[in-house]
């Protein structure tokens, strides 16, 4: 069974930065792609950023784009996502991602509360 853990979230100024990190226990087989994707208050699920397992592609939703940045530790099997420029629309639970190709995700974590104050 995999487990994702994240952590790194919290309450920060707009403006601001902050790192969260995501890792997986257990076996995951093969070549996976971590990700990244957020719910705010009242809204559904959104897509944040993706890295995909051959050659560390990745995939940016258009908000976060230019402010976000994606990177992973296989070794660690850790994801990480950057993010700077913050916004008070950027407030939402983060979740990590983990699957065997962009798009389609196997597992989740439970998620990382980021709230942006204006």
């Amino acid at each position: 069974q995999v487990q994702l853990v994240e952590s790194g979230g919290g309450l920060v100024p707009a403006g601001g930065s902050l790192r969260l990190s995501c890792t997986a226990s257990g076996y995951i087989s093969g070549i996976y792609t971590m990700a990244w994707f957020r719910r705010a208050p009242g809204s559904e699920r959104e897509f944040v950023s993706a890295m995909s397992g051959t050659a560390n592609k990745t995939y940016y939703a258009d908000s976060v784009k230019g402010r976000f940045t994606i990177t992973r530790d296989n070794a660690r099997k850790t994801v990480y996502l950057q993010m700077s420029g913050l916004k008070p629309e950027d407030t939402a639970v983060y979740y990590c991602a983990v699957g065997g190709s962009p798009g389609y995700y196997d597992y989740w974590g439970q998620g990382t509360q980021v709230t942006v104050s204006s």
